[in-house]
């Protein structure tokens, strides 16, 4: 095995540990769900009824108040509907 070969097996695992340490962060220290007119955009698009403010948030402009959470890479739970943008909404 090169040098070369060695240090991105060591980066790729070193990486993955960040990964997954920084979303278990993530899911512990999200905020208990409650109706929010902005939120943070996780990924590329927002979610169902929001729209896209350009600035790493997304709106809802004020005219709605959805009760939204981050799905964290899981299903949505019971009672719960994926609206994308990585998030659930309280159906």
């Amino acid at each position: 095995m090169t040098s070369i070969t060695r240090n991105f097996a060591r980066n790729l695992a070193r990486s993955l540990v960040i990964s997954l340490g920084g979303a278990a962060l993530l899911a512990l220290a999200a905020p208990p769900a409650q109706a929010q007119r902005v939120v943070p955009k996780l990924g590329i698009l927002c979610p169902l009824g929001y729209v896209d403010m350009l600035n790493g948030t997304c709106s809802t402009l004020g005219l709605m108040n959805y009760t939204v959470q981050p799905t964290n890479g899981l299903p949505c739970p019971e009672g719960w509907m994926n609206v994308g943008g990585r998030y659930c909404r309280k159906k």
